[in-house]
């Protein structure tokens, strides 16, 4: 089953419709009771870094999450802040991360983009592949993905960036570690591109 945590932030109604229409068993959860039994877990969200790690703190899920990630390898994947929430820390805000990666979350630097607007990225931009383990298995690479962020996610491991976009800066726009996942861009509004990555986040096998 995979579980949509719902703690207060993202669009966890699109992703759930989305695998309805792909007829994926799924259900949004709320409490650690309805996640204890999740075998993929997803992880949406919008907004500021601090506010998001304190929704989560108070849903009563954090330590489960811990466990079932990091103890029992359940495959989760974070979409935006719900991947950035991954890091040890943000220069958007002064609380801890999860810590699930060697990673800050650093503001895009405005000086390197050409265009005005310069923050936030936003709309579509390519993410090119460093590795592909089947996760962009049918994307259209050239159509690329919806974004909508300014900061980004600076791993110190190479080995952990699965895909890295150009807005001014190279920055890493997808990340795998294991059975941890995370896209900085948007699939639930990245229309058969992003309809593609949910689907082969849903057929993962780990094992």
């Amino acid at each position: 089953m995979i579980s949509i945590v719902d703690y207060g932030s993202g669009n966890i109604q699109a992703i759930k419709n989305i695998y309805k229409r792909l007829n994926v068993e799924c259900q949004i959860v709320s409490t650690a009771e309805e996640l204890a039994g999740a075998t993929k877990i997803i992880l949406a969200g919008v907004g500021a870094f601090d506010e998001t790690m304190k929704l989560l703190e108070q849903s009563g899920m954090r330590k489960l999450l811990d466990k079932l990630v990091i103890k029992d390898n359940v495959p989760v994947l974070g979409v935006c802040v719900g991947m950035q929430i991954m890091a040890t820390s943000s220069d958007e805000g002064q609380l801890s991360g999860l810590n699930w990666f060697d990673a800050k979350v650093k503001k895009l630097d405005e000086s390197l983009i050409p265009h005005k607007p310069k923050t936030p990225h936003m709309g579509w931009n390519t993410a090119i592949p460093t590795n592909d383990n089947g996760i962009f298995k049918g994307v259209d690479k050239e159509k690329g993905f919806y974004f909508l962020h300014s900061f980004y996610f600076e791993c110190k491991n190479d080995s952990d960036i699965l895909a890295k976009t150009l807005y001014g800066q190279k920055f890493t726009s997808a990340v795998q570690k294991g059975n941890i996942y995370g896209f900085q861009f948007h699939p639930e509004k990245s229309h058969s591109n992003g309809i593609n990555v949910f689907k082969n986040f849903a057929e993962l096998n780990l094992c």
